[in-house]
């Protein structure tokens, strides 16, 4: 068991926690993730390692409530304990002196690229940090960022904050302008890291990709989160979560990242139809207890 220290809402639907996790805290590097299971009949699933603190032995995941599991992982407090988390899992991020590295956070991804961010610049290269959301309330861990960037530029769909567009916008401007970049970093949404990849590639840039498929095992066992890489069946799991992107089958990992959204659908509905059914018996135990 694993006892939640701390809990925060950084965006709508959007946590950080603080958990107990001695060993993993120790071992962890960039990159690399866990995988947990909230109690004895939830699924298995990965987060990344956001950041941890060895001495207090815990470690931070950031996650956004898309369906049942991550919905369950959110209704927990402080004090309360989540059953399995499993890590460090995953190869660490490949960090030395590159020179000028850009690195990409695109929505919930700002959070996996925040270590990423950190270990550049602590190998000391350039870092510019190119960070997007929708909107300005849905952008998150900007401080953090920012302290371990060089430069940092905010962008969001709507204009609410910073540049009106896309990152890929910003970095396509930066190598117009002949700005040299040794090394670009993107983590987000499939789209986002494809459109990062088309920019980069006619400049012939090194760009790495951390992919997020359907995951079950994480010791490449299960095949449920295999991608094609350059030809290539590549589980993330064991191979990954990086890779070049360049040679990324992005197509197939979007099609295989739909497979069960019919079925967590038809799961979180169920799961609130049994809350609704519960909530006049919760209500008269509540009555009960108040009762003088």
């Amino acid at each position: 068991m694993h006892r939640i220290t701390e809990k925060r809402l950084l965006a709508p639907r959007v946590y950080l926690m603080k958990v107990e996790a001695p060993r993993i805290a120790v071992k962890r590097k960039a990159g690399q993730f866990v995988i947990l299971r909230v109690s004895e009949r939830g699924e298995r699933f990965p987060l990344t390692i956001a950041d941890s603190d060895p001495a207090a032995g815990t470690i931070t995941i950031v996650f956004q409530v898309v369906g049942k599991s991550t919905r369950d992982l959110s209704m927990l407090d402080v004090g309360d304990a989540i059953l399995d988390v499993v890590g460090p899992l995953g190869r660490p991020t490949h960090v030395e002196r590159f020179g000028r590295v850009v690195c990409i956070g695109g929505g919930v991804g700002i959070a996996p690229v925040y270590p990423i961010v950190r270990a550049m610049k602590e190998a000391g290269n350039h870092v510019t940090s190119l960070i997007s959301a929708r909107s300005r309330d849905l952008l998150i861990l900007e401080e953090e960022i920012a302290r371990y960037s060089d430069v940092l530029v905010v962008a969001t769909d709507d204009g609410s904050k910073g540049f009106k567009g896309f990152p890929t916008d910003i970095l396509r401007q930066m190598l117009e302008e002949g700005q040299k970049v040794d090394l670009v970093v993107a983590v987000g949404p499939v789209p986002l890291m494809r459109a990062a990849c088309k920019v980069t590639a006619p400049h012939r840039i090194p760009t790495v990709v951390s992919l997020n498929p359907i995951m079950v095992d994480g010791t490449g066992m299960c095949g449920g989160c295999r991608v094609t890489v350059g030809g290539q069946t590549k589980f993330v799991c064991v191979d990954g979560p990086e890779f070049d992107g360049h040679q990324v089958d992005f197509d197939l990992l979007a099609k295989r990242l739909r497979t069960y959204e019919e079925m967590e659908r038809i799961s979180l509905e169920r799961a609130s139809q049994e809350e609704c059914r519960l909530e006049p018996v919760i209500r008269a135990i509540q009555r009960e207890d108040t009762t003088p």
